[in-house]
């Protein structure tokens, strides 16, 4: 039997009022899945109610800790479970999530830009699809800027939100631009699996942005983004397999907010 190797390193829980199963049913998968370990990256709490039909609650926040905490102890000795963040980034929000991520020492806090939120959407579409792609990207590379992010979540999620007027040659100067901005940080970005089930049916950056980022030597972590167990995981080898077709030979996790680093090929040999 092969060596446990990888994370799934970026999955939810039912507080975040979308997602299904308890931490212990995730975590389950994540061993049976040939999986080293699974770290929690529930949506974060926001200010003044913010998208809050879609997140925990800050009140709620000690007991996502303690979810967590309970899983972990639930699977000792058997699986590695650990507290991360997701954690969203729209201008000004920084000062709540500077406080917030010094709770509790967190794994691997996500920065993520979900233009399809109804609170972010009011806010920053003005009617012009091409515009908000725009800022869409700039946002992600500012995102990146803050120096609260480990790595950037699903990161042309913005594709799925009006996939008739999703024209990557138009867009392609910049997402090169934004690009560039988050390699001068050396913030990771997510290859985020779940993208195959979205409007568009490909992983979250597409294989074009995955070349543009291995050129840029932006290192790149796995996630499936799952909001039930059975999806811990899912899609792993193809999207290993994706990566190396890109020009990667490493994948990524966070520990400790490090960056651990692992070959491509042992683990893909670690897979069940």
């Amino acid at each position: 039997m092969s060596t446990p190797l990888l994370y799934e390193s970026h999955c939810h829980t039912p507080l975040c009022k979308h997602a299904h199963g308890e931490p212990v049913e995730y975590a389950a998968e994540a061993l049976a899945r040939g999986l080293k370990g699974i770290i929690f990256t529930c949506h974060c709490p926001l200010p003044d109610r913010i998208s809050h039909a879609v997140r925990m609650a800050p009140e709620q926040y000690d007991h996502y800790i303690e979810l967590v905490a309970a899983a972990r102890e639930h699977f000792t000795g058997r699986l590695d479970v650990r507290l991360g963040l997701e954690s969203d980034y729209y201008p000004g929000v920084e000062p709540w999530l500077e406080k917030l991520h010094a709770r509790a020492p967190l794994h691997h806090v996500l920065g993520s830009v979900h233009p399809q939120v109804p609170d972010y959407r009011a806010r920053f579409f003005h009617g012009n699809w091409f515009e908000y792609q725009q800022l869409y990207f700039d946002h992600l590379a500012r995102s990146a800027e803050t120096g609260l992010y480990d790595t950037l979540a699903h990161p042309d999620l913005i594709k799925n939100e009006s996939p008739t007027e999703w024209h990557f040659e138009r867009i392609l100067p910049f997402i090169e631009r934004a690009l560039d901005r988050i390699a001068a940080t050396g913030v990771a970005m997510e290859l985020n699996t779940s993208g195959a089930n979205k409007a568009i049916r490909e992983i979250n950056p597409s294989p074009s942005i995955l070349r543009l980022m291995h050129a840029r030597g932006i290192p790149v972590v796995l996630g499936a983004d799952a909001h039930r167990p059975t999806r811990v995981a899912d899609g792993y080898a193809n999207a290993l397999l994706t990566l190396q077709e890109a020009g990667y030979t490493e994948i990524n996790f966070f520990l400790d907010r490090r960056r651990q680093t692992i070959p491509i090929p042992a683990a893909l040999a670690s897979l069940r």
